[in-house]
């Protein structure tokens, strides 16, 4: 199979950068939206902001083939893995822990995301994606290093007699395989559509399985006590989080394998923390910072280009 041209590749790297930092930051800001709306809520109103403005995009392009049986269940699969499954335990996770522990257990993406692409789509690792690999991997090892936050360390004051901080992180852990399994799904998905319609269906049935639960958690909910800016920030949060993203990760995936994609997860944890630091009162240690290097080091190795054979 031919190499993509240079300038399409670093297009592709680009979109893939840009969505995962996007995806980083509404991790980060969507902590102070569950600490107005319900979760179940917040997810319903995600999904129909996103569907109005991809309204359009839901439109079949007359040289798209029909969708296959195969292809309707990979949508499905696509949607309830990568948006609904995922935006129900990184909400409920969020609100258990903090922006940079998020961000932390979110860094092992990249691996789990390698791991799916080798069993599922045959994917060969080359020794630049596994460097990336590990270096998120060794990452993650850093940050365990660090203490719990003060405010998070009480035991047994979570459901089940469980650790709200702990409880919170396995959530959040559940989303990375959620996310894993929607890059894995996505390559298949973009070998024969186009990534606003791929955005516009999963949206809508992300939209449809959070309905029953979106009217439950709104019937009570007073609306009128939401300020302007809550009101923004939850617009923002539905683009980037049901357009935005998806659009640019879909429009990236058509061009660079999974498993050097899932590379590109580690700057979801970067920009977590940074809007964590920046916009939320949160620090970081120089372990912390470290970390990051290294992944950011693994994001370099895996994108480096290769040597040309003759």
């Amino acid at each position: 199979m031919n190499a993509p041209p240079s300038s399409h590749r670093w297009s592709a790297y680009a979109c893939l950068a840009l969505s995962m930092s996007l995806v980083g930051s509404y991790v980060a800001l969507s902590k102070p939206l569950v600490l107005v709306f319900p979760v179940f809520l917040l997810a319903w109103l995600r999904f129909g902001i996103g569907g109005l403005a991809m309204w359009q995009w839901l439109r079949k392009p007359a040289s798209e083939p029909a969708l296959s049986t195969r292809t309707r269940a990979l949508l499905f699969l696509e949607s309830f893995l990568g948006n609904f499954l995922f935006s129900i335990c990184m909400l409920f996770g969020v609100s258990m822990t903090t922006a940079v522990a998020a961000g932390v257990v979110m860094s092992s993406i990249p691996a789990v995301v390698a791991v799916l692409s080798w069993l599922f789509l045959r994917e060969r690792i080359g020794w630049r994606s596994a460097a990336g690999i590990a270096c998120a991997a060794l990452g993650i090892g850093l940050f365990s290093l660090q203490k719990t936050d003060a405010g998070l360390a009480a035991p047994a004051d979570g459901p089940l007699g469980i650790n709200r901080a702990l409880l919170g992180n396995l959530l959040v852990f559940a989303a990375v395989v959620c996310e894993a399994s929607y890059v894995v799904i996505g390559k298949r998905l973009t070998d024969g559509l186009g990534p606003k319609r791929i955005s516009a269906i999963i949206n809508l049935w992300g939209f449809a399985l959070v309905t029953p639960l979106g009217i439950w958690a709104a019937w009570g909910f007073d609306f009128g006590t939401v300020s302007a800016p809550i009101w923004g920030l939850l617009v923002f949060y539905a683009l980037a989080a049901s357009v935005w993203t998806v659009w640019l990760w879909m429009t990236g995936l058509k061009t660079v394998p999974a498993s050097q994609a899932g590379v590109f997860t580690v700057m979801l944890p970067i920009s977590a923390a940074a809007i964590g630091v920046l916009f939320m009162g949160e620090r970081l240690t120089p372990l912390q910072v470290l970390a990051f290097g290294i992944a950011l080091l693994g994001l370099v190795l895996a994108t480096l280009p290769g040597r040309r054979r003759a």
